[in-house]
């Protein structure tokens, strides 16, 4: 297995793997191959994914803002899971984040995400309760749909 880069060559794989897992929510606009490619320019060799023999098994979309490093769309197929995917995953995001002078990252976990949570819990990641969190949607096209 190695960690890589995420290029926009990758979208087609990177978005099957996102299709397949269960409750993983996938934005129309935001998600499509001209919005993580729009990402991916806007935040160039942080974002990444792991591969076993040229098949992605796991992706991280990581950016920054200049200030505070965010962390999108965590995964890693499920047969690949609690095999130390997800935490070489972070630990490439975060010290890619680190060369670029950011020095806190953050991220968002479905409530009902308890795999998810729970993993962010052993790797540090501190459970926030003292802040509320606000989205307002700008564009209608961009709905998100959920993979059953």
């Amino acid at each position: 297995m190695i960690i890589r880069s995420m290029t926009i060559d990758d979208y087609d794989q990177v978005y099957a793997l996102w299709s397949g897992i269960k409750g993983f929510g996938i934005r129309a606009v935001d998600d499509s191959k001209e919005g993580i490619s729009r990402f991916l320019q806007r935040n160039p060799n942080l974002s990444v994914v792991a591969e076993d023999n040229k098949a992605i098994i796991g992706s991280i979309l990581c950016g920054h803002d200049g200030r505070r490093g965010t962390l999108y769309h965590v995964c890693v197929a499920e047969r690949y899971r609690k095999h130390g995917v997800g935490r070489e995953m972070v630990s490439e995001a975060v010290s890619r984040l680190k060369k670029e002078g950011i020095n806190k990252v953050n991220l968002i976990a479905f409530c009902n995400n308890l795999l998810g949570n729970n993993f962010w819990r052993k790797e540090k990641f501190t459970f926030r309760d003292d802040l509320n969190y606000y989205d307002l949607a700008i564009s209608e096209e961009n709905k998100t749909d959920f993979v059953s």
